[in-house]
């Protein structure tokens, strides 16, 4: 089959694969544009669980205000190069972050830094709710756990539905973008600030 250079064009517009990698996966794909895309998304994440291993020593801190300056945020997001840190994809995700930490309000980055105490104290809520509804203990884990995976997908920053698009999460984003820049990139730290919030 045929492709065009202006189908190929779209795709590349569409996903900011490399020219190549566009072409071989609407030949793939059959010349089926969503195909093609589902293909380079695999194939980017695949590349990109490799990099994750790479060691992340430059990057940015950004500061977003958001306007009325009653809620700021600062992020530290990490690459491997300064090259990274200075292309416009890279800060652009930086920024977009950094307004999506203003909106959702994460408790931690990933489950594994969620501070302690906040899960115990969840899972013990979610078993009491549980138990007062008159439900067998074995049920009653059940729906904890169904509930405190609610709790994360809410309140870890890269399990939320991304603000821009909630069809994919932040760690999908994430994923995106060290995809299309080929190197490792790294959530840091963040703050958030709000007028009044202790």
């Amino acid at each position: 089959m045929e492709i065009s250079a202006k189908t190929v064009k779209e795709l590349r517009e569409k996903t900011g694969a490399g020219m190549m990698d566009c072409k071989n996966a609407l030949k793939e794909a059959n010349g089926d544009m969503d195909k093609a895309v589902e293909i380079l998304r695999k194939k980017g994440i695949a590349k990109a669980e490799k990099r994750s291993t790479r060691e992340v020593k430059d990057g940015l801190v950004h500061a977003y205000i958001h306007p009325g300056g009653k809620l700021g945020v600062l992020v530290e997001v990490n690459c491997e190069t300064d090259f990274v840190a200075k292309n416009q994809e890279f800060q652009n995700f930086v920024h977009n972050l950094s307004m999506h930490v203003a909106a959702s309000n994460p408790l931690a980055i990933t489950r594994e830094t969620m501070p302690q105490d906040v899960v115990e104290r969840e899972l013990r809520i979610y078993q009491e709710q549980a138990k007062e509804s008159g439900k067998p203990d074995h049920i009653i884990e059940k729906i904890a756990a169904g509930k405190m995976e609610k709790f994360y997908a809410e309140n870890v920053l890269l399990e939320q539905a991304y603000i821009r698009d909630p069809e994919k999460s932040v760690k999908d984003y994430l994923t995106e973008v060290i995809a299309k820049i080929g190197e490792n990139i790294s959530i840091r730290r963040y703050v958030r600030f709000q007028i009044g919030e202790e």
